[in-house]
C-alpha cells in the first residue's frame, strides 16, 4: 500500500475557493462600514450638529437643524417590543411542540409551512398590517384611539415575520439536547411537561438566548413593514396607537426624495445607518457571549 503523500488539485482548488469566499465577505463588510462611516463622519463633523443633542434630543427635523435621534430610536424599539411579544412565546411554543410533542408525520407538514411563512416578502406583511391588523385594532380599541398608521400594528405583524426564525432556532437548540437527559428524567418519575420545562429548556438555554437576540436584531433592522404601517414623520411618543417613524422607515422615506449630495440631510441618513449598525453589532456580540457562557457540552 502506497502511503506517500499525493497531490489532489481538486481539493486545493476547493480550499482556495473557500478561502476566497471568506476574505471576500470580510472585504465587503469592511467596505460597507467604511462607506457608511465616512459619510456619517461628515455629518458629525458638521458644526451645526451637537453630539449631545443628537443622542438626547426629542426633535428630528434636519431642515430646521434639529437632530435629536430619540424619536426614531423610540419608535424602532417600540415596534421591536411588540414584535418580540408575539414572536417569543409563539415561536418557543412552536419549537417545543415540534421538538418534543409532534409526531414525525406532523413535523413534516408543519416545518414546510413555517418555511413558507418565512419566505413571504415583507411588503406583503406591510399590506397585511394596513388592511387587517390596523382595522382589527381600531375595531377593538376604537377608531378615535388607534390611528391608521401606528407602531402597534407594525410591531405585531413584524412578530409574525420573525416567528419562523425564532421557532427554527429554538427547535434546533431543543433537538440538540441529548435524549439520555430526557430518559433520565422519565426514569425519576417526571412527566413529559416537567421534563421539557425543567430539563430540556435549561439545557438548551444558550441556543434559545441566541435565538432571542438574533430575532431582536432582525426586528430592529426590518424596513418595509414599518415604512408602510408605522407612519411617516418622526414623533416622540410612547403611545403605540399613534404614528411614529422608525430609523429604517425614515431612511427609506428620505432617500426616496430629492436630496442634494453632500447636504446635511443626505449625510444624516448615514448617521442613522451607522447607529443601526452599532445596535446590531452590539446585539451580535452579546449573543456570542451568551452562547459561550451558557453552552453545555455533553459526552
Amino acid at each position: 500500500m502506497d502511503l506517500s503523500k499525493h497531490s489532489r488539485p481538486a481539493e486545493i482548488l476547493i480550499k482556495a475557493f473557500l478561502v476566497f469566499c471568506g476574505f471576500f465577505s470580510i472585504l465587503i463588510t469592511v467596505g460597507i462600514i467604511y462607506e457608511v462611516g465616512s459619510e456619517a463622519l461628515l455629518f458629525f463633523s458638521n458644526p451645526q450638529v451637537n453630539l449631545w443633542k443628537f443622542f438626547t434630543g426629542t426633535v428630528w427635523q434636519p431642515q430646521a437643524q434639529e437632530f435629536g435621534i430619540l424619536p426614531l430610536v423610540n419608535a424602532t424599539f417600540m415596534t421591536t417590543l411588540f414584535a418580540m411579544m408575539v414572536a417569543l412565546p409563539l415561536g418557543l411554543g412552536v419549537a417545543m411542540y415540534l421538538s418534543e410533542y409532534a409526531t414525525p408525520r406532523v413535523r413534516k407538514v408543519l416545518k414546510p409551512v413555517l418555511e413558507v411563512l418565512a419566505g413571504i416578502p415583507t411588503v406583503v406583511y406591510g399590506y397585511f398590517a394596513l388592511t387587517f391588523m390596523t382595522p382589527l385594532l381600531r375595531q377593538i380599541f376604537g377608531v378615535d384611539v388607534v390611528n391608521i398608521y401606528n407602531t402597534a400594528s407594525a410591531g405585531l405583524v413584524m412578530g409574525i415575520l420573525i416567528l419562523p426564525l425564532v421557532a427554527s432556532m429554538c427547535e434546533d437548540a431543543l433537538s440538540a439536547v441529548p435524549q439520555s437527559l430526557r430518559d433520565a428524567s422519565y426514569a425519576l418519575g417526571a412527566t413529559k411537561f416537567e421534563t421539557v420545562v425543567k430539563i430540556v429548556l435549561p439545557a438548551a438555554i444558550s441556543g434559545i438566548a441566541a435565538a432571542v437576540i438574533v430575532a431582536f436584531s432582525r426586528a430592529v433592522g426590518e424596513t418595509m413593514i414599518v415604512a408602510m404601517a408605522a407612519g411617516a414623520g418622526p414623533n416622540f411618543t410612547f403611545n403605540p396607537f399613534k404614528s411614529a417613524e422608525t430609523m429604517t422607515g425614515h431612511i427609506v422615506r428620505i432617500s426616496g426624495g430629492d436630496l442634494s449630495y453632500d447636504s446635511i440631510d443626505y449625510n444624516s441618513l448615514f448617521a442613522i445607518a451607522i447607529l443601526l449598525f452599532l445596535f446590531t453589532l452590539t446585539l451580535n456580540v452579546i449573543s456570542q457571549r451568551i452562547v459561550r457562557k451558557y453552552r453545555r457540552k455533553y459526552e
